[in-house]
C-alpha cells in the first residue's frame, strides 16, 4: 500500500494563511523574494494571482517540512494546478528558492494575460460528456470557452470569455445541472488561452536546474508519474493551458496502491473529491487532523510496504 501527498490549487487559499507557519520558512521565503511574504495573505493582496500562488506554494512547502520529519516519506505528490509546484518541491524535484522566483513570474504572467471579460465557470450536476456538448455549440473564435478542469464525473470547470461562458451556464441549468457558477477568478486558466504566457513561463524554465524527483510526481494533467526532468520541466511550465484531469490523477493513484491520501494546506477540497474514488484507506486533511496523527498513519502505509 501507498500514500499519496496532495496540494491544493487556487480557490482554496484564506486571509491569514501564512501567520502561523514556521518562521524559518517565511524568513526564508521573504529573503529569496526580497519582500516580506506575511504581507501577501491579507484579503486585499490575495485579490492578485501572484500572491495567491505564492502563499499556495509556501504554506504546502512549510506543512509538508513539517509533516516529513525524522526520515518520513510518501510514496506519490501531485498537484492541482499551482499545486503541482509544493508537489515538485517536496518531491526533491525543484528547489524552493527556483519554485519561489517562477510562481511569482507564473502569476505576474497569468494576472496580465486577460486584466477583464475572462474567468472561470463551475458547473456541477451534468456529466462530462453533456458540458463538452455544450462548449462546442457556444465556443466562437470572437468568443471563446474551454473545458479546463475536470474534478469529479460531474464536476468540472470551464474557462473563456464572460459572455460564452454565461452562455453555456445558461445551457447547463436548461439540462438540469445543479450548480453552474462564476468563480472568483479572473483568469481562464487551464485553456489554450494561456498558452502565450505558458512559453514565456518555460523560457524562464529552460534556466532552471531540475532533478529526477526522490518522491514519484503524479502529474495533474496526464494522470500518471513523471519521472523525466525534460518531461516534468514541460508539464510545470505549461500546465496553466492544460486541462486539469484530478479527477483521473487520484483515480490513478488509487490504482497504483495508494490507500493513504493527505491534503496539504489550506483547506479539505481535494478531500471531498478523493473520497468518491477512495474505496478503502484514509483520506484525509493536514488542516483537520494534529500532525502526530497524520505521521503515525505515513508510518503505518510506509509498515505496509516492508
Amino acid at each position: 500500500m501507498s500514500s499519496l501527498l496532495v496540494f491544493p490549487g487556487q480557490g482554496a487559499q484564506q486571509a491569514g494563511m501564512l501567520q502561523r507557519l514556521p518562521e524559518e520558512v517565511l524568513t526564508e521565503a521573504s529573503d529569496v523574494l526580497g519582500e516580506d511574504v506575511l504581507r501577501l495573505d491579507s484579503g486585499e493582496a490575495l485579490r492578485t494571482t501572484r500572491a495567491v500562488q505564492l502563499c499556495l506554494l509556501i504554506a504546502g512547502v512549510a506543512a509538508s517540512r513539517q509533516l516529513l520529519q525524522d526520515g518520513l516519506t510518501a510514496d506519490y505528490v501531485a498537484g492541482l494546478s499551482i499545486g503541482a509546484y509544493p508537489a515538485a518541491v517536496v518531491a526533491g524535484a525543484l528547489s524552493f528558492s527556483d519554485a519561489l522566483h517562477l510562481v511569482s513570474l507564473r502569476g505576474e504572467l497569468m494576472q496580465q494575460a486577460y486584466p477583464q471579460g475572462y474567468g472561470m465557470t463551475a458547473i456541477i450536476g451534468l456529466q462530462l460528456s453533456t458540458v463538452e456538448t455544450l462548449l462546442a455549440q457556444v465556443h466562437s473564435e470572437d468568443s471563446p470557452v474551454y473545458l479546463a478542469n475536470i474534478n469529479a464525473d460531474n464536476q468540472v470547470v470551464i474557462a473563456g470569455s464572460d459572455e460564452a461562458m454565461h452562455a453555456v451556464a445558461e445551457l447547463a441549468r436548461s439540462r438540469g445541472a445543479g450548480l453552474a457558477k462564476r468563480l472568483a477568478v479572473s483568469v481562464p486558466s487551464h485553456c489554450p488561452l494561456l498558452d502565450e504566457p505558458a512559453q514565456t513561463l518555460a523560457e524562464a524554465f529552460a534556466k532552471v536546474e531540475l532533478r529526477t524527483p526522490k518522491i514519484a510526481y503524479l502529474s495533474g494533467s496526464r494522470a500518471r508519474p513523471v519521472t523525466k526532468v525534460e518531461a516534468l520541466r514541460d508539464d510545470l511550465a505549461f500546465n496553466m493551458c492544460r486541462v486539469v484531469d484530478w479527477r483521473g490523477t487520484v483515480q490513478s493513484a488509487y490504482e497504483r496502491g495508494v490507500r493513504l491520501q493527505i491534503e496539504l494546506p489550506p483547506g479539505a477540497v481535494l478531500t471531498g473529491l478523493a473520497r468518491r474514488v477512495f474505496e478503502q484507506g484514509t483520506v484525509t486533511a493536514f488542516d483537520s487532523a494534529r500532525l502526530d496523527t497524520l505521521q503515525a498513519l505515513l508510518r503505518e502505509e510506509g509498515g505496509r510496504r516492508l
